[in-house]
């Protein structure tokens, strides 16, 4: 294909979010290494909750063999990584957290899950990604760029969105 035919190609297409480029780079990848996808572990917060979320991650879906297509469907072994003083209560939840995960999948799609005890990244590196006070300056701002915009989820999703920003600056 010449360069020509490549930027009409390009400007046919118009822009996209950079997050959808990534996901379908490395969503192919992810998936032959680790059997899951990046929105499941993107995910991972809001599927477990905040109490488990800060001490394990998703680390790979075990999918059992089949040997022909007449065998049954099975749902897969989820094997999450989980720091060892925490491993006891994520264990006392699996039953919600296999819930949580089928219902964001849409189906059966796991039976069990597999707790590996390992370290994770420092818990003070995971803190700094919560959520921070805006100072009042930045209040205002963020308060006066939703000013023109109705209440409902989009707002919420805005306005949370703005406090991650603003609270870097802070």
């Amino acid at each position: 294909m010449s360069q020509d035919a490549k930027n009409q190609w390009v400007l046919r297409r118009g822009a996209q979010p950079v997050a959808d480029l990534v996901s379908k780079l490395l969503d192919p990848v992810i998936e032959r290494r680790a059997g899951m996808t990046l929105d499941l572990i993107a995910s991972w917060n809001e599927i477990v909750g905040e109490k488990h979320a800060s001490y394990s991650r998703p680390e790979k879906l075990n999918w059992p063999r089949q040997v022909s297509d007449d065998d049954p469907f099975e749902p897969a072994t989820l094997i999450v990584a989980c720091e060892s003083g925490h491993a006891l209560f994520l264990q006392h939840d699996t039953g919600a957290i296999i819930g949580n995960i089928n219902a964001y999948f849409g189906f059966t799609a796991v039976g069990k899950v597999k707790l590996v005890q390992k370290p994770l990244p420092a818990r003070d590196q995971r803190r700094k990604w919560g959520k921070q006070k805006l100072n009042s300056e930045n209040t205002e701002r963020l308060n006066h760029m939703l000013d023109t915009i109705e209440d409902g989820p989009i707002k919420d999703a805005l306005k949370k969105m703005g406090e991650g920003v603003f609270s870097k600056g802070s």
